[in-house]
């Protein structure tokens, strides 16, 4: 072999050597550089994955408020755990994950918008709330109050009705002596009993109309039989008996009313012991007060 085929094979060998340790370098650095960019996916990855958990978490606190668009959060939530789980399942690769991140970007700007808007709502609630409670302590405070102030007039026609009622006060019984002359004598003495006496004063209410009234008496004795007529009446599937009808003209003013409950029979006294004495406006107990005869 002659000395320039023998240089020229050294030549060849050389460069062959310096090409497979230059492949090997560039793809090392190639290997170098898949294993950093993998990594940095990975990590970009993580990291949207985390984001994403932070504005689902956020979504469910929201949503369990139940408040007024509680319905568009609960559409935004799908919105995110669709996305979510295509994170997972999707290949790791730059295309896709930038893909990712622009979804995120846009639901990002969608649930603000929501939030933004649940939050502006609940400031609102929460005034509404705070304003109802002051018109319901007023209302208390003047024996009307409502529920709401969507049903406020009915609600204040309800209470107006039923404060249109008549009250007693300074409701008493006691045994009485009536003389022939008609002098009237107290008296706590069963024997010498011949009536009971029952008083009371009608108070005023501007909201009942003036005109012809009555309360139902019933006087018990100390068995709790009922003296008088003891005669029943019923007012809304509820049975009263009474002793007497106390009738009067009521005139938007206070009346004093007696009235008078004789024995069962002339001959028979007053049984010893304790009387309790109601006052019913229809079925609706008035006053009630008690007498001990001795």
């Amino acid at each position: 072999m002659s000395d320039n085929t023998s240089r020229g094979l050294k030549v060849a060998l050389g460069i062959a050597i310096a090409l497979i340790i230059g492949v090997g370098a560039y793809t090392f650095s190639l290997y170098k550089d898949s294993k950093a960019t993998q990594a940095q996916l990975t990590e970009q990855r993580e990291e949207l994955r985390e984001n994403l958990g932070e504005s689902l978490a956020k979504l469910n606190v929201a949503i369990e408020e139940k408040g007024a668009l509680t319905s568009d959060l609960e559409a935004e939530k799908v919105k995110v755990e669709e996305l979510i789980a295509n994170l997972e399942q999707a290949e790791l690769n730059v295309k896709n994950l930038r893909g990712y991140q622009s979804k995120y970007n846009r639901l990002k700007k969608q649930l603000a918008t929501v939030m933004a808007e649940n939050d502006k709502l609940k400031v609102e609630n929460r005034y509404l709330a705070t304003s109802l409670d002051s018109t319901n302590v007023e209302l208390a405070n003047n024996k009307m109050f409502s529920d709401s102030l969507a049903v406020q007039n009915s609600a204040l026609a309800d209470v107006v009705e039923s404060a249109a009622v008549l009250n007693t006060a300074k409701l008493k019984a006691e045994g009485v002596i009536v003389r022939n002359s008609g002098r009237i004598i107290e008296t706590d003495k069963a024997r010498r009993t011949d009536k009971l006496k029952i008083c009371f004063t009608v108070t005023k209410n501007s909201l009942v109309t003036p005109g012809d009234k009555a309360f139902f008496v019933q006087v018990l004795d100390p068995k709790g039989n009922v003296l008088g007529a003891n005669e029943a009446v019923i007012f809304e599937d509820q049975t009263v008996n009474y002793s007497m009808i106390s009738s009067f003209n009521y005139e938007d003013t206070n009346l004093d009313i007696c009235e008078y409950l004789g024995k069962a029979n002339e001959d028979a006294d007053f049984a010893e012991g304790n009387y309790k004495v109601n006052v019913f406006d229809r079925n609706r107990l008035v006053s009630a007060t008690s007498i001990n005869l001795e």
